[in-house]
């Protein structure tokens, strides 16, 4: 069976140690060195384990061999781009987190730094989050099905404030939102 343990930890920046560490209960670097590599077998129970220690869901860890997975192969630093030092299973952002379901925002007009075709990928708060929230980008449902949109800058009590994306447009005050939304990745097609 083929795992992409390694390719999940690395892409977390994690060591051996790390997600040993952080099974429960906590296990050896060297065992974690051994599912990832095959050289133990990587049993229900363990996968179980592992996903939780890099939080992702288990089916995450496992791949299909009749697919091939999209690599990194080259890293963009100071000097330029490089070759990656070994090539790594690039594993979906979306599979990675599971802080809760994704929302995404279409965008269909330009509007500030966003593009006509953009996707905004966010993740639903409680308006009791909203003080670590500031300025980032939110959207926040209104009465009537309507949505804002903006950088949330103020907050008081169960009022919050939004700059729209767009420079030159007045900020959007809204009343009681039951939640809000911020922005955590821009999908772009090039």
């Amino acid at each position: 069976m083929i795992n992409r343990i390694r390719d999940i930890r690395l892409q977390k920046g994690l060591t051996l140690a790390d997600v040993a560490a952080a099974c429960n209960p906590a296990t050896t670097a060297q065992t974690i060195g051994r599912l990832e590599t095959g050289m133990r077998n990587l049993s229900l129970v363990w996968m179980n384990r592992i996903a939780a220690a890099l939080k992702v869901e288990p089916e995450t860890l496992l791949r299909c061999e009749a697919v091939e997975p999209a690599r990194v192969i080259a890293i963009l630093g100071e000097s330029g781009a490089e070759a990656a030092r070994s090539p790594v299973e690039a594993v979906p952002p979306t599979s990675l987190a599971t802080d809760g379901p994704w929302l995404v925002l279409a965008v269909e007009a330009s509007s500030g730094e966003f593009r006509a075709g953009d996707q905004v990928w966010l993740r639903q708060h409680s308006l009791t989050e909203a003080g670590k929230l500031m300025n980032r980008d939110v959207l926040v449902p209104r009465p009537g099905g309507r949505f804002a949109f903006g950088r949330l800058f103020d907050r008081e009590g169960d009022r919050i404030a939004l700059l729209p994306p767009s420079s030159g447009r007045r900020q959007i005050v809204v009343e009681h939102p039951p939640w809000l939304a911020v922005a955590e990745m821009l999908v772009r097609k090039l």
